[in-house]
């Protein structure tokens, strides 16, 4: 498996993220085998759990082994670190050795796995479809999905912008990225989650519809910006950043000075909370 033919894509079964890789050339997915039990078994030691079915496997003489590749996927902490995958076929065999009332509707979705991918090269508007799909079944209103939606296609823009400009490496995205975010709302998008309460969850998705159109105006200010004075590497980029950050900084403002509040707020949209920050709260009382 070459990782550079490689697509990081996060598929979501029942809530909860299976980190997936779409394989280009052999144009097929491979999952994280630790994300699949820890999905069907609950644990909360789920390496572990793989360990020893994979050494129970080893002495049944099951073939399973043969179908497990590693590939450096994202952990929690935001580090990469190789990983056991395995091609949906191997998923399956692996499935069957775990007792788990979720086994079937598993199976049903990695069905429709194995066929999204070739479906949405034939119409791209698939995949556009699922994601609304998706919010809709989140519960998310149509005036927020229509805004989620056309802040996707404005942030594909301004990274193509970007990337234009000489940006290319990972980290200098997440450095232009902090800087609008830093300009208008006086947060890193870090500190952002964390003033939400939120982990691993997607900032943006958790955002109420003012907050996402001063991010869509910070970022397209930037592109706007960067788009007419063609800034070259970081140094120059991070300039237009915080000038498209300030449009939307200037628009926050004025807007607070009606409302008498802030309109970034520490709301989200989970229907769960950590525990820990739930205890310290009590303490706090």
């Amino acid at each position: 498996m070459k990782e550079d033919k490689m697509q990081v894509i996060s598929k979501v079964f029942n809530d909860d993220s299976i980190r997936t890789i779409w394989d280009k050339e052999a144009e097929k997915y491979y999952i994280s085998v630790v994300d699949v039990i820890s999905t069907l078994t609950g644990t909360t030691r789920p390496r572990k759990y793989w360990s020893d079915l994979k050494s129970q496997l080893r002495v049944e003489g099951s073939e399973v082994s043969a179908k497990i590749g590693q590939l450096k996927l994202k952990a929690e902490d935001g580090k990469y670190r190789l990983t056991d995958v395995s091609d949906i076929e191997g998923i399956f065999r692996i499935i069957q050795s775990i007792p788990s009332k979720k086994a079937e509707p598993f199976k049903i979705w990695l069905a429709k796995l194995g066929s999204e991918r070739i479906d949405e090269t034939f119409d791209p508007s698939l995949s556009l479809q699922r994601a609304i799909d998706l919010y809709r079944a989140k519960g998310y209103d149509e005036a927020w999905i229509a805004k989620r939606i056309r802040a996707l296609q404005d942030r594909k823009q301004l990274t193509d912008v970007w990337k234009e400009g000489g940006i290319e490496k990972d980290f200098e995205y997440a450095i232009l990225t902090n800087e609008i975010y830093k300009e208008w709302s006086g947060m890193t998008s870090k500190e952002y989650k964390q003033h939400k309460g939120l982990r691993k969850e997607s900032l943006r998705d958790n955002m109420d519809s003012i907050e996402l159109i001063l991010t869509d105006l910070s970022e397209e200010a930037a592109k706007l910006i960067a788009q007419e004075q063609k800034p070259k590497g970081l140094k120059e980029n991070v300039e237009v950043a915080k000038s498209g950050g300030n449009t939307a900084k200037v628009a926050r403002t004025d807007l607070e000075k009606k409302l008498g509040k802030s309109v970034v707020t520490s709301t989200n949209k989970l229907d769960y909370e950590y525990l820990e920050e739930k205890d310290n709260k009590l303490k706090e009382k």
